[in-house]
């Protein structure tokens, strides 16, 4: 492979890396978030009041809250206590405590949850081939005649292999 094309390649993958350095932050801050979704780390209470439908029954109420995994605790009259809090079957009234992650690291969370429901999906698929981009143009940064690209190739079979034996986990 000549010069030239490596240091177009040097180029791309340079000025594309300076260009996304803050969506990757991003990614990997709310990646890091993400793990600890099913636990209440960095999360505060906030006390929420709704009116719902009157005369839910235990599993439209989970539905209409919102919450997996939802479980009526105790019915005393026409109140039903759950984790949390309480719902009113005559009036419809639902108190309950929500647990939030703050503002900042929320909306960061939904960017990378994404879909294509969403307006911006665009965005995550072009992130998405940025990242392709990233992983493909390593391979013609250097010379294949050169020790370090030798040495670069036992790294990404390792990298292969752990992807691999991750998967099947």
């Amino acid at each position: 492979m000549g010069r030239k094309s490596e240091n177009t390649f040097r180029e791309f993958h340079r000025y594309l890396g300076f260009f996304l350095a803050g969506i990757m932050a991003v990614y990997a801050i709310s990646g890091i978030v993400l793990t600890f979704r099913n636990t209440d780390y960095m999360k505060s209470d906030y006390q929420m009041t709704a009116t719902l439908d009157a005369n839910l029954n235990e599993e439209a109420l989970g539905a209409a809250l919102r919450k997996r995994g939802f479980k009526v605790n105790k019915t005393e009259g026409d109140v039903m206590y759950f984790d949390g809090g309480s719902y009113n079957v005559k009036t419809g009234e639902a108190n309950y405590v929500e647990k939030r992650l703050p503002a900042l690291l929320e909306n960061m969370n939904k960017l990378h949850k994404m879909h294509s429901g969403n307006p911006l999906f665009w965005l995550g698929i072009f992130f998405g081939v940025a990242l392709l981009f990233f992983a493909v143009s390593a391979f013609f940064m250097f010379r294949p005649s050169a020790p370090i690209y030798k040495k670069g190739l036992y790294f990404a079979v390792a990298g292969f292999l752990l992807t691999i034996v991750l998967l099947f986990v």
